[in-house]
């Protein structure tokens, strides 16, 4: 005698389960995207080395003669 029969409760688990993995695919490329974007505008990143950042210095006035 073999069990094949599905259950109501084993669809409705799967249906979950795929919403979730759906979900957190979405998340990880969500992530992992972002990622690309900050990495190719690496021009634009500052590293935080306990140093102040130029370019968020105020000018400094032109000293008059």
């Amino acid at each position: 005698m073999t069990l094949n029969a599905e259950h109501e409760i084993h669809r409705r688990r799967r249906s979950r389960n795929v919403g979730l993995a759906l979900v957190l695919v979405s998340f990880v490329v969500l992530v992992f995207g972002l990622t690309v974007v900050k990495v190719k505008q690496g021009d634009m990143m500052e590293g935080f080395d306990h140093q102040p950042r130029v370019s968020v210095l105020p000018p400094e006035p032109e000293a008059s003669r």
